[in-house]
């Protein structure tokens, strides 16, 4: 198995996992801190470690159970995420499987209708009552992207206009449901050469994650505060 597969195999088990940090069912001090819902693929399951321990004390961090992948999936997997449970916040994004189409390229993966499945998530979302963040999607790599090559078999680039079709859907959608947004595309791309895997892989390093998770930490306790 390779270090990517490795890695990749124990964010999914820290994800399956999902509720260790709320294990004590609302007992003890857990019980009584903000609960905070993460909503992401495999970038966000790779940062969640390094912001449960970040936030420590401060909220009880859960990831939703497996990778959210597309808003198709999405779609299908909303309720589960939820799970029924109240959450103070719940921060949450959708972007690089709509843009790289991974094993959903045979339906409509466009722009538009990645915008219209958003639509109908924040308005599921928007049903909880939980402060919404939307985090802006991490940048695409400039090669073809390596990680799901062996599956999908098709080379695919993301263009700097496509990138923008997908990141201005996402923008009109949280600005109408005023939604906020922390911006981690904006944060991370000037440090993409140090933080980056490699030019064809759109996941980062240990360095990386610990970033993401440090500006995800801080939007967070600024909706905590504001709660």
């Amino acid at each position: 198995m390779s270090a990517h597969k490795t890695i990749l195999a124990f964010l999914l088990l820290f994800s399956s996992l999902g509720l260790l940090s709320a294990k004590d069912g609302g007992k003890g001090e857990a019980g009584n801190l903000p609960k905070v819902l993460i909503i992401g693929d495999s970038i966000s399951l790779g940062y969640t470690p390094a912001l449960v321990r970040m936030l420590k004390g401060k909220a009880v961090v859960v990831h939703c159970r497996g990778n959210a992948g597309p808003t198709i999936r999405g779609i299908k997997e909303i309720n589960k995420y939820i799970g029924g449970k109240k959450w103070d916040v719940i921060y949450f994004n959708w972007g690089l499987w709509d843009m790289y189409g991974w094993s959903y390229h045979k339906q409509d993966i466009s722009p538009k209708a990645y915008g219209e499945r958003l639509e109908t998530l924040v308005s599921k979302l928007e049903k909880t009552g939980a402060k919404l963040i939307w985090a802006t999607t991490t940048p695409p790599c400039p090669k073809p992207e390596k990680t799901m090559l062996g599956k999908f078999k098709k080379k695919v680039v993301i263009t700097s206009k496509t990138e923008k079709e997908y990141l201005d859907a996402a923008a009109k959608v949280m600005k109408k449901h005023h939604v906020e947004v922390n911006d981690l595309r904006a944060a991370i791309l000037p440090k993409m050469k140090g933080f980056s895997l490699a030019p064809d892989n759109v996941h980062f390093n240990k360095k990386g994650y610990e970033f993401l998770a440090e500006k995800t930490a801080e939007a967070i306790e600024k909706a905590l505060e504001k709660k």
